[in-house]
């Protein structure tokens, strides 16, 4: 349930306004003055703030004000008992959702927090769902080095064929992008992307993941579940991290790729499945065979096709254009206005030892997008990101 902050010189009216409030089952906290309000508004997050106008040491709407820079998404309800046209046309100007005269009428305060926290909540959710068709659209892969020219060329060669693809490289260099152009270009495209993060699931569970499991399998078994083999029908399942891959996992993956069947956890009846297999590592599956840590016969079943990422330091030169374009895409996820990198910064981020890859590029203009001037100077970048 959410959150109201009231803020009222009055005992009476915060009195008031919390019992009639919290009889609808709202969570309500109050302050007596503006100073206070702002204090809260500054440390906590609010579904809704109902701010009185006329109050000592910090008036209602030098706290909207105030409160409409610290947390702008939270709206504002102001309250008065001297009310008058101007006065609801300042507070409405300077960002308040509504304005509520004195005496205070019960279905009015209900229909406007209602109102409030609906919008509120709509606002909360539009902007998580242009977040998810942000990251859905964010699968270009950027750069003009040769050796991703390379890899371009390679995915629109391989993409429209059924073949399977082993992408390798570090963490954080951007297999999955690789591996989600191969499902986008493919036949396949209208289908299921299935990903599996197979070094985050307990082995004593990962045969359960990819092939689901019957009803009292095993204790917690409480219902049949779809694996994510089932899932992928039709599609694509990406196989992250199979170098984590227990051998007992391994060797049903490799029967699931020789015959397109499957069975699930405490079942006998074989599924047939129609999915094309991509899977990444970051471990060297070769030395991993020596040591007896992974199959050869899946090895060579996984690896029709060859793909392997390079580090952004073998790819230097594309810093530039993956700068540029994350501070595009999470410019328009914060809802702001981009800024950019000066060309010394671009240069001084050219020469940082990337050992994340692209995921610290990343996480490295999101920081400066937040904590950079505009534009983002060489000086910031020294001060944010090239910390010793």
């Amino acid at each position: 349930m959410s959150s109201i902050l009231i803020i009222d010189d009055e005992k009476s009216i915060r009195n008031t306004l919390r019992e009639i409030l919290e009889y609808e089952k709202f969570k309500v906290e109050d302050a007596e003055d503006g100073k206070k309000g702002l204090e809260l508004i500054r440390s906590k997050d609010y579904g809704l703030v109902m701010c009185d106008i006329k109050m000592p040491e910090m008036d209602g709407l030098e706290l909207l004000e105030r409160a409409s820079i610290l947390k702008p998404e939270t709206p504002i309800v102001m309250i008065s008992g001297h009310g008058t046209i101007d006065t609801a046309v300042e507070a409405l100007k300077k960002g308040a959702y509504d304005f509520i005269a004195k005496p205070l009428d019960l279905n009015r305060i209900l229909v406007t927090v209602r109102n409030a926290l609906d919008k509120n909540t709509l606002v909360a959710e539009t902007k998580q769902l242009k977040r998810k068709i942000n990251k859905s659209k964010a699968i270009e892969i950027i750069g003009e080095s040769d050796c991703i020219n390379e890899i371009k060329a390679m995915i629109n060669k391989v993409a429209p064929t059924e073949a399977r693809v082993l992408v390798t490289g570090g963490n954080g260099c951007g297999k999955e992008l690789v591996a989600r152009q191969l499902h986008q270009k493919s036949e396949r495209a209208k289908g299921p992307f299935i990903e599996v993060n197979c070094a985050a699931i307990p082995s004593e569970l990962i045969e359960s993941e990819l092939f689901g499991h019957e009803k009292g399998a095993f204790t917690s078994a409480v219902k049949t579940r779809q694996g994510k083999f089932e899932q992928a029908n039709g599609g694509t399942i990406f196989l992250d991290e199979i170098g984590d891959m227990s051998l007992s996992a391994q060797a049903k993956v490799l029967r699931a790729l020789q015959e397109n069947k499957i069975t699930r956890v405490g079942g006998d009846k074989e599924i047939k499945v129609n999915v094309r297999v991509v899977a990444a590592t970051n471990k060297n599956l070769k030395e991993e065979i020596k040591e007896k840590n992974f199959r050869e016969d899946l090895y060579h079943r996984l690896g029709v096709i060859l793909i392997h990422v390079p580090d952004l330091n073998d790819r230097r030169d594309d810093v530039p254009l993956l700068a540029n374009h994350f501070l595009e895409l999470i410019s328009k996820e914060y809802g702001s206005i981009k800024k950019d990198i000066t060309n010394e910064g671009l240069e001084l981020l050219k020469t940082h030892n990337w050992t994340g890859n692209i995921r610290e590029l990343r996480n490295t203009i999101e920081r400066l997008i937040i904590l950079g001037e505009t534009p983002i100077s060489a000086n910031d970048i020294k001060k944010f990101v090239l910390v010793k």
